[in-house]
């Protein structure tokens, strides 16, 4: 049998999903070992390969995680706030390395995911992208230099189908410009503005989202200051530097330590 490690993918039909199924199955350094889709999807027992335009895999599109988690040696992960918890406590019975996009949890249900951590490895990020990760540390290295003069605004644009506001990449590049500042995020963020909000509170980071057509995503950090604005920026066209992200997490955590990290771990960041 190959010693490439096995990945199962979850919510493999999804259009994250479905890009995953093909990063894993064309990789040299990993191997699709299952599919899993909610129970009463219309596509079960179908090979999730033919779905993702790839012909047959030999895969089977199936909903019962615990046995496709058993044979694998990661899970990645691009669901629900709920099915993650769910998916995060079979992957730590597995021992199996648990990648964890999902975008939209709360700070309650982050914290709900320490006990699947004690027995084996989370990799939890809001992007994916090597890009946005070197955005975050100079969204962080930026605030840092500058005062409170400068009003931060997170700008964010996604697709039409997107059912989160503001994006998981959003708030994690408010979260480093936080830290920049010396302060948590809950403390200064600013979003949601409509109607006559009065005017803008020193220090506060605001959070602006767009949807709209097929954006995949964007995202800029403004520092804005009578006179001067200073603008970071990163653009993805393709969803695959995503999904590159992933796997690339999924390998990495194959001989860590139980435990959370994130991409900046991964990364070396």
């Amino acid at each position: 049998m190959s010693q490439l490690p096995g990945i199962v993918i979850t919510g493999a039909t999804g259009r994250m999903g479905q890009m995953l199924v093909r990063q894993v199955a064309t990789s040299d350094k990993a191997r699709l070992v299952g599919a899993i889709e909610r129970e009463g999807h219309e596509a079960l027992g179908s090979d999730i390969g033919e779905i993702a335009g790839l012909g047959a895999l030999g895969v089977t599109l199936e909903d019962d995680p615990l046995p496709a988690f058993s044979r694998a040696q990661a899970v990645i992960d691009f669901t629900s706030p709920a099915a993650t918890l769910e998916f995060a406590a079979l992957a730590a019975q597995a021992r199996a390395v648990h990648v964890i996009g999902t975008t939209g949890m709360s700070d309650d249900e982050i914290a709900q995911l320490e006990p699947a951590s004690r027995h084996a490895v989370i990799i939890r990020a809001g992007n994916m992208s090597l890009g946005v990760n070197l955005l975050t540390q100079l969204t962080r290295k930026v605030a840092e230099a500058l005062d409170e003069d400068y009003d931060i605004e997170v700008i964010e644009a996604h697709h039409n189908q997107k059912v989160d506001a503001p994006s998981g990449t959003a708030l994690m590049l408010g979260e480093a410009a936080a830290q920049g500042r010396g302060k948590p995020l809950n403390a200064l963020r600013d979003s949601g503005r409509d109607g006559i909000t009065g005017a803008r509170k020193k220090g506060d980071i605001g959070f602006s989202a767009i949807r709209g057509g097929d954006i995949v995503g964007e995202h800029d950090v403004m520092f804005a200051a009578a006179g001067e604005r200073i603008i970071l920026r990163h653009v993805a066209s393709d969803r695959s530097v995503f999904a590159r992200g992933a796997l690339k997490a999924a390998l990495w955590g194959q001989d860590k330590a139980p435990g959370q990290y994130d991409m900046i771990d991964v990364l070396g960041l």
